[in-house]
């Protein structure tokens, strides 16, 4: 059986909410690695719940691309391929990188400094290395300019992408030094809006989805060697 490794869950969420956290956790940090099944007995018994929120949980999980349900082993692990980190990341560049050109004769000061704020909130963030809150402002800081862009489909097209391929994001952000060179990507975003310019501001957009998706197929390629 696979051993689930210990992680803190914070307690104003969920049950349900809870375990999702608690097995994205698990995967994001190493304690179950692709392929390994995702045990319900060992999580009902840490929860001290029945099987069915831990199943309304993986329901969840396997629509945000963290496990796959396959006919033998029941949840396991899904599989990680460069090849689909590179797809995911290249739509997102080019789906953010249009919201934000679209966003940028719209952005006001009042945005420019929520986006500031949230900025220097992911820097203590990147100190401490904390990956699960710095997502959380990521996600804030991108949500500026997407609500901006005057096109409600492409924001709900972008934010059910980025929601199914959170397991890439999480696990990009959590390599060496990736939240730095995030920070600092966004601050050239901030300036290129502030400038207000349309083609910088699509193209260090697009540049920051994309070297989160290289730096994440280059760990799977090493991985494979």
């Amino acid at each position: 059986m696979t051993k689930i490794m210990e992680y803190p869950v914070e307690r104003h969420l969920t049950l349900r909410e809870r375990i999702v956290d608690f097995v994205k956790e698990s995967i994001i940090k190493g304690g179950l690695k692709p392929g390994e099944r995702v045990p319900e007995p060992e999580l009902a018994e840490r929860f001290g719940i029945s099987r069915t929120p831990i199943r309304e949980a993986f329901r969840q999980l396997e629509s945000e691309g963290f496990i796959t349900f396959t006919p033998r082993k029941g949840a396991i692990v899904s599989p990680i391929t460069d090849k689909d980190v590179i797809e995911f990341y290249a739509i997102k560049g080019l789906l953010e990188g249009y919201a934000a050109k679209m966003a940028c004769c719209k952005i006001g000061d009042k945005e420019i400094q929520r986006m500031l704020d949230l900025n220097s909130q992911m820097t203590r963030c990147a100190e401490k290395n904390d990956v699960k809150n710095f997502f959380k402002l990521d996600n804030q800081l991108h949500d500026v300019f997407l609500k901006l862009c005057g096109n409600d489909k492409l924001y709900n097209l972008i934010h059910t992408i980025v929601q199914q391929f959170e397991r890439f994001r999480r696990t990009s952000l959590s390599l060496p030094g990736r939240m730095q060179s995030s920070v600092k990507q966004h601050n050239e975003i901030i300036e290129a809006f502030k400038k207000q310019d349309v083609d910088l501001v699509e193209r260090l957009v697009k540049a920051n989805a994309e070297m989160g998706g290289e730096l994440l197929a280059q760990e799977i390629l090493k991985e494979k060697v």
